[in-house]
């Protein structure tokens, strides 16, 4: 697969705080009989009052704290969203965050439902894949907003209505045991093995919708690819995690899958391989948005700063993902290059895409 870009992480760099200070003086006439100097007159004002025409200063403006609750739909794994609840609400305590978290087919359905009943409840949007999320955006239902730490994101993963908080690498894996080695995303479609490749689903699960805008993008793959992959008996199963559960119990050999679930089974045991493409990973962000419909923006925006700073963004790196700033440490390792697809072209293909992969695979 041709490579678009190649994601470098620098050393890390201490995120730090700016603070505008607001200094303001008033002029004042000191003159008064009781405490003048010589030559003061009876009508000098006093020392306590401004002079004639100068405003006192404005008493300095307070941000209250947010409060009340927001409502989160996402897709992100379990552990990752409730560590982020978790550091959220230690600094926003008057918060209070009803989550409905599911695979990214069932959060859709949801929305679909509540956009039918009259609009859509959420306040924020937690997202896979940068594809489904420019659809809401398209749609209008995301509120614009500029957070202060988006200028530490790569302009690339983000807009004016959603930014990227951590990258999902699509990768390889196969059976700890796998003969003949498996290299690269063509080898998949290697005889060897003949029915026993496993698939996630682009109709359920983000990272795999992401996956398919990627090789349809890519000449030597495009959407022939998954038609050799179908002519050579790859079976699809609904998400990443299914299929690497599949390898390691022995129902594939091989199979297309995220580097986190890889990586989170072989610290379990299981006996399986991560294998990082040739020719790179597929990799994409993973998006936030808030809605233009929140009834709470001022502590959506708040969810949306602390998950982009530096503290949000080292408990995403703490919970196995990558995270979407260079300047944060931690996270996996990166094994190989990277392929960064064009997800705004991808995404103008999107209703082709996926009808086009349901020809070759079916509903």
């Amino acid at each position: 697969m041709k490579v678009h870009s190649v994601m470098t992480r620098p050393a890390n760099r201490v995120p730090g705080f700016r603070a505008a200070t607001l200094v303001a003086a008033a002029v004042v006439l000191v003159a008064g009989c009781a405490t003048a100097g010589p030559g003061a007159t009876p009508s000098d004002p006093p020392a306590s009052e401004p002079a004639p025409g100068v405003s006192p200063s404005p008493a300095p403006q307070t941000v209250a704290p947010p409060g009340g609750t927001i409502r989160l739909y996402s897709t992100v794994t379990q552990a990752t969203v409730d560590a982020i609840v978790e550091g959220y609400q230690a600094v926003n305590p008057n918060v209070t965050i009803d989550l409905f978290r599911a695979p990214t087919g069932e959060v859709a359905a949801r929305i679909a439902a509540e956009l039918r009943e009259g609009g859509v409840r959420a306040d924020l949007f937690w997202l896979t894949d940068p594809l489904s999320i420019q659809q809401y955006d398209q749609d209008g239902l995301l509120a614009a907003y500029a957070p202060p730490e988006a200028a530490s994101l790569d302009p690339a993963d983000q807009g004016a209505t959603f930014w990227a908080t951590r990258h999902l690498n699509m990768v390889m894996v196969g059976a700890a045991d796998l003969s003949p080695a498996v290299t690269d995303w063509g080898d998949l479609t290697d005889p060897a093995l003949k029915d026993a490749v496993a698939l996630p689903d682009p109709g359920f699960a983000g990272s795999a919708f992401g996956l398919l805008g990627a090789f349809a993008q890519d000449p030597a793959y495009g959407l022939e690819f998954y038609q050799r992959l179908k002519d050579n008996g790859a079976i699809i199963v609904k998400s990443p995690d299914e299929v690497t559960t599949g390898v390691a119990e022995g129902r594939f050999k091989a199979g297309i899958t995220l580097d986190f679930s890889v990586r989170s089974a072989i610290a379990k045991g299981s006996p399986v391989r991560l294998i990082w493409p040739t020719s790179g990973a597929v990799t994409m962000y993973s998006p936030i948005a808030m809605l233009q419909a929140s009834d709470n923006a001022a502590a959506a925006k708040s969810f949306i700063d602390f998950v982009l700073s530096g503290d949000g963004q080292a408990i995403i790196a703490a919970s196995g993902w990558e995270p979407a700033r260079a300047d944060v440490a931690g996270g996996p390792p990166i094994d190989g290059s990277q392929v960064r697809p064009d997800w705004t072209a991808a995404f103008r293909e999107q209703a082709d895409l996926l009808a086009g992969y349901r020809a070759i695979f079916g509903e």
